[in-house]
């Protein structure tokens, strides 16, 4: 293949050569390689070329998978029908990054290649699952590297026995280029930052993150585990458990904003099934039009007693001083004699309103 800094689409000016299969071979390509760049762009186009194994899986399809800048989106993922002729079939689907693989198999679905990829007449199915981890790395990594302007990778060859990335292009952004400059996310990426290790009173290891579209069965069982006096406590009504587990509702719980909102859960592993299992989930949710946001603290009634709460409540505090809010308040009911003690031990100021028949407590940051 033809290597050159300046030339992207190497086929059209003769820069690829398959099929080689002696030093002879090798030898002729490259000069031919030379001679054709050399006559339809220019010596100075060429810079020599690269030689790598000729990849030939069995019922493979050629795909594209690449990101470029849009100035109000910022970075937009593209996937769809790859090879020399990606402009002319032209199937393909966008998407923001981060991805999930939920949300890389919805964007291989919105195309017409998918069909054939799921398998056609005798052909097995490509390594779907493969796929959908390639499409999450690759959001990943244009999420985490902000100085990449333009990246794909074409093609990309799925069959049943795994993806093979044969040909990629990346382009990063001109030096004198700031990084405040650089249009951001239109998705916040999963802030990471936000993982902490913990141990409850007895020793148990629990692991305090924010929360994941993946959570959602794990929401599921959370909320069973949940009395009606933690339920009215936390919503200042009782909600039945088919009301609060239905799929539309538990969407927007677990698939957030992260520049609106956070939500961080408590897990740990069971010992006994190995399952991860949410034993407290903590909201902060900012407040459109002023710089603070209102927190509040759920906690499954086997696990209460044993520091959770207020531990989620500082991770909270911390959180908000991260994101440089000026103030979290919460509202509680006069009888929740608990979380109000709760508070006062973490430096909230409680201030009791007839009126409302609640207790506003708030934290200055």
């Amino acid at each position: 293949k033809l290597y050159s800094e300046t030339i992207t689409h190497k086929t059209d000016v003769g820069g690829v050569m398959l099929n080689l299969s002696s030093a002879d071979n090798v030898k002729c390509a490259f000069r031919s390689i030379q001679k054709s760049v050399a006559e339809k762009a220019g010596t100075e186009h060429f810079q020599g070329v690269t030689v790598q194994p000729m990849v030939r899986p069995r019922d493979a399809y050629e795909l594209i998978v690449g990101s470029s800048l849009d100035p109000q989106f910022g970075p937009v993922l593209l996937f769809g029908t790859g090879g020399q002729l990606v402009e002319v079939f032209q199937d393909r689907s966008l998407a923001l990054p981060p991805l999930n693989t939920t949300l890389a198999r919805r964007m291989m679905e919105q195309t017409k290649i998918y069909r054939a990829l799921q398998g056609v007449r005798g052909r097995k199915p490509v390594d779907l699952a493969a796929l959908e981890t390639l499409l999450v790395r690759f959001s990943a990594l244009v999420a985490e590297q902000r100085w990449i302007k333009e990246i794909d990778i074409n093609p990309l060859l799925a069959s049943p026995d795994g993806v093979t990335a044969v040909d990629a292009r990346i382009v990063v952004h001109e030096q004198g280029v700031r990084e405040q400059d650089i249009p951001t996310m239109a998705i916040r990426p999963y802030p990471a930052r936000y993982v902490w290790p913990w141990k409850l009173k007895d020793g148990t290891p629990v692991t305090i993150r924010p929360i994941r579209p993946e959570d959602e069965p794990a929401m599921v069982s959370f909320h069973e585990t949940l009395s009606e006096r933690s339920v009215y406590y936390r919503y200042f009504h009782l909600i039945n458990l088919e009301q609060r587990t239905t799929h539309e509702r538990l969407t927007r719980i677990c698939f957030i904003d992260y520049d609106r909102e956070m939500a961080l859960v408590a897990e740990r592993r069971s010992a006994e099934t190995d399952e991860s299992e949410i034993l407290g989930v903590a909201r902060l949710s900012k407040i459109f039009g002023a710089n603070e946001a209102e927190v509040a603290v759920l906690v499954s009634d086997a696990w209460q007693g044993r520091g959770l709460g207020k531990e989620l409540l500082s991770r909270l505090l911390i959180v908000g001083a991260d994101e440089k809010l000026d103030r979290l308040s919460a509202e509680i009911l006069p009888d929740n004699r608990d979380v109000q003690r709760l508070c006062q031990k973490l430096g909230f100021s409680l201030k009791h309103s007839i009126d409302d028949e609640v207790v506003h407590a708030e934290f200055k940051l």
